[in-house]
C-alpha cells in the first residue's frame, strides 16, 4: 500500500471513528434527547456572558439561519434561553440553561478523559511529535478551508 492511501484511509477512519465514538459516548442518559451537532452548539455558545447568534453560527461554520433552526429546538428542549436585545430586535443572543450547562460539562469531561487516555498510551516525545503534526494538519486545513472560501465567492 502506498503513503498517499495509508494517509488517507487513517485521515477517514479517525475522523469517522471520532465522529461516531463521539456521538455514542455523548448522547447517552440525561442527553438523549439531542444530537452530537446540539452538543457542538451547547459548546459554541460557551459558559461565558450571552453570545450574539451571528458570534455562534461563526464559530460553527454555518449560517445564521441554520444555526436558528437547531437554536429553536434546543431553546424547547430546555438547554438554551434567547434574549432579544431591548433596542436593536435584530440582535438575539443565546445562552445556556442549567440543562445546557450540564451537557456542556458532559461534553468537556468527553473530551478531557480522551485526551488523558491518548497522552497515557503514548511517550513525552510521542506526544510532542503527535501535538506538531496535528498542528501544522490544522494549519493546512484552515488555509485550504479560507481559500475555498474566498474562491467560492
Amino acid at each position: 500500500m502506498n503513503a498517499d492511501k495509508t494517509l488517507n484511509d487513517i485521515l477517514v477512519k479517525l475522523f469517522n471513528d471520532l465522529m461516531e465514538i463521539e456521538e455514542k459516548c455523548l448522547i447517552s442518559g440525561e442527553f438523549m434527547n439531542i444530537s452530537g451537532n446540539d452538543m457542538h452548539i451547547i459548546e459554541a455558545i460557551g459558559l461565558d456572558e450571552p453570545k450574539r447568534m451571528s458570534e455562534v453560527a461563526a464559530k460553527m461554520n454555518v449560517t445564521t439561519g441554520t444555526l436558528t433552526k437547531a437554536i429553536e429546538a434546543l431553546e424547547q428542549k430546555g438547554y438554551v434561553n434567547r434574549c432579544r436585545n431591548d433596542r436593536d430586535k435584530r440582535v438575539v443572543r443565546v445562552s445556556l440553561t442549567d440543562s445546557g450547562v450540564r451537557a456542556y460539562e458532559h461534553h468537556a469531561r468527553f473530551h478531557s478523559n480522551m485526551i488523558h487516555d491518548i497522552k497515557e498510551s503514548l511517550t513525552d516525545q510521542e506526544s510532542e511529535i503527535l501535538i506538531g503534526t496535528l498542528g501544522k494538519l490544522v494549519k493546512f486545513f484552515q488555509k485550504k478551508y479560507e481559500s475555498y472560501l474566498k474562491n467560492k465567492k
